[in-house]
């Protein structure tokens, strides 16, 4: 039997991606907080270069990366400056204190809130009813991480 591409891409993303996000809440709350946050986000990022230099084994640049760096725009500065605002940020939430399941939820949802209009207006996401019901969940479920006992 083959397995459709797209669909095992569709899948395997976001498999991917909710692995890593939960791997990468479980590191950063374990990462030591009297350790200097640079030091440790300059050993982050000369492993993460390493891994993302393995990936061209199943992603080359078909064109070459010089080409390839033509094609590049803003987008890639903006996502490193975004990258580090994350990794510093949850560093310093979970150094202060917060509760891992809530610190990395709270984020989530907001983050996501906050994209919304993004999504509609900017990028002409469509939205149904069912995901504004979504919404009001995702803003009951705020409160109720934040209710005090």
């Amino acid at each position: 039997m083959t397995v459709n591409r797209s669909m095992f891409l569709f899948y395997f993303s976001i498999t991917l991606a909710i692995a890593s996000s939960a791997l990468y809440h479980f590191v950063a709350k374990s990462t030591p907080a009297d350790v200097n946050f640079t030091v440790s986000l300059l050993v982050t990022y000369a492993v993460a270069f390493v891994v993302t230099l393995f990936t061209f084994f199943f992603f080359p640049a078909k064109d070459g990366i010089a080409a390839e760096l033509r094609q590049l725009n803003w987008a890639s500065v903006g996502l490193a400056v975004a990258i580090v605002g994350i990794e510093f940020g949850f560093l310093l939430t979970y150094k202060a204190g917060w509760n891992l399941g809530i610190a990395a939820v709270l984020v989530n949802v907001v983050a996501s809130l906050i994209l919304l209009p993004v999504a509609i207006f900017l990028f002409k996401d469509k939205i149904s009813w069912v995901n504004i019901t979504g919404i009001f969940v995702c803003f009951v479920g705020l409160l109720m991480l934040n209710w005090k006992k």
